[in-house]
């Protein structure tokens, strides 16, 4: 039987898992992951209020079920737990599916002041991921800037705008809900270095702030007007299209008294993060233009805007994995269609998928294609693969240099006890913040 180690347990790595179980039917794949949570970013990268869109745990709980599948969690790959090298030995083949682990740096002055932080740290602290900070985002803030115009900025700027009432039946734990709910925001500037035509945002995501209770969505017509498509949209592919008509309804919408306002900003590019008594309060940008190519270029003439918390939403940039070669321009593993290369050569046994394989693109699904592509070259390689003696259990072989992995059933008693949680506060589930309680829960199922 053929042994794969998968680390990750996110989409990509619970696509992986699924496409090697259906086109072999002998082999068989332990999942790892360093929490002891599967899942990923759609546990803990998914806004709570996207329902749906986290409903998606349920396919990937189908495949982390199957008999041919085995879900080892709280397993560290790297220095500080199963070297790379080690897994080589008890695994036919490795499959890395790490995702894209930190945030890009906007590289001004004045980024790392206190109320600055990356919009991954917030959504790990409304995640409950377990390494997030607890250091109070919103409390005291009136203002806040948000830095980009993707997906992941609207999702933090509708949260900053949520009320309790709308956030109070998600998974949310309870010290982000309780902060939210006595948060002070009520100004939030969105603000993109580009225009309207090529922001990221999906229209979906873009409409969603106009659905937000007792909040106004502001637009500056004239900004918009910079935007050579504006004026002639037919061009643009239509999901741009559609992006500029929803936009145009609000830069034409008369002005409404609301508790919440949401600025979308364009054509403004930071140059610095300015502070007072030691704490950010205000972003200074530079007002940009089309450059004739795609991009923009400063115009010299700058706006200051009130921000008494700033998100920084810029992109996700993939980090280097001990043991594996990595290219730093890309941020991303050398390969050649999922093999991992080492100096231009195939290194046998070692694969990528997902985020460290492509970089951060595309969507959840997008990590279905990706994935089968990594296996078919995988199981292509199956006759050289087998060759090499691999331990009859590598859990065996782990149990015996000290590892305990939260099993599927350590994971399940994470479930009931986040249930549990929910229905004590009045609500429904509540995700566990904290490594100590997750342990603890994963562990009392073997009480």
């Amino acid at each position: 039987m053929l042994r794969v180690a998968v680390v990750g347990s996110g989409p990509s790595g619970c696509y992986t898992a699924q496409s090697l179980v259906q086109l072999d039917n002998d082999v068989f794949v332990d999942v790892l992951d360093r929490l002891p949570c599967p899942y990923g970013l759609v546990r803990y990268g998914v806004a709570p209020d996207h329902e749906k869109i986290k409903s998606l745990q349920n396919n990937l709980r189908t495949v982390l079920e199957h008999e041919r599948v085995r879900f080892l969690g709280g397993v560290q790959v790297g220095p500080e737990g199963v070297p790379a090298a080690r897994l080589r030995e008890l695994y036919h083949a490795v499959v890395y599916c790490m995702g894209a682990a930190t945030d890009r740096h906007l590289g001004i002055p004045g980024e790392d002041l206190p109320g600055s932080w990356s919009a991954t740290e917030f959504v790990s602290w409304y995640s409950a991921h377990p390494d997030a900070v607890d250091d109070g985002f919103v409390i005291g803030a009136r203002s806040a800037v948000v830095i980009g115009v993707g997906n992941v900025a609207v999702d933090v700027t509708r949260m900053l705008a949520r009320g309790t009432a709308e956030l109070s039946p998600t998974d949310m734990p309870q010290g982000a809900l309780t902060a939210l709910a006595a948060s002070r925001v009520t100004d939030i500037s969105m603000v993109g270095r580009r225009g309207p035509s090529q922001a990221r945002f999906t229209t979906k995501e873009l409409r969603e702030l106009g659905t937000l209770p007792d909040t106004e969505v502001a637009v500056d017509p004239e900004e918009l007007a910079l935007d050579p498509a504006y004026s002639d949209p037919s061009g643009l592919p239509a999901p741009q299209r559609r992006n500029i008509e929803a936009l145009r309804g609000w830069a034409e919408a008369p002005a409404r008294e609301a508790r919440h306002r949401i600025r979308l900003r364009f054509f403004l590019r930071p140059v610095e993060l300015l502070a007072e008594a030691g704490h950010v309060a205000k972003v200074r940008f530079e007002r940009t233009a089309p450059d004739g190519r795609g991009g923009v270029t400063g115009t010299g003439r700058y706006e200051d805007i009130d921000a008494h918390l700033v998100l920084r939403s810029v992109g996700y940039r993939g980090v280097p994995l001990d043991g594996l070669p990595f290219d730093p321009t890309t941020g991303t593993v050398p390969h050649s269609a999922g093999r991992v290369l080492r100096e231009g050569l195939v290194s046998p046994g070692e694969y990528v998928a997902g985020w460290i394989k492509r970089g951060p693109t595309g969507v959840i699904g997008t990590n279905r294609s990706d994935a089968k592509e990594t296996v078919t070259s995988l199981l292509a390689d199956v006759s050289a693969l087998v060759r090499e003696a691999v331990p009859e259990d590598p859990l065996t072989a782990l149990r015996a240099e000290g590892l305990e992995p939260v099993e599927w059933t350590g994971w399940c008693a994470i479930e009931r006890a986040e249930a549990e949680l929910g229905a004590s506060l009045g609500r429904g589930v509540v995700k566990l913040p904290d490594w100590q309680s997750l342990m603890n829960a994963a562990h009392s199922s073997a009480r």
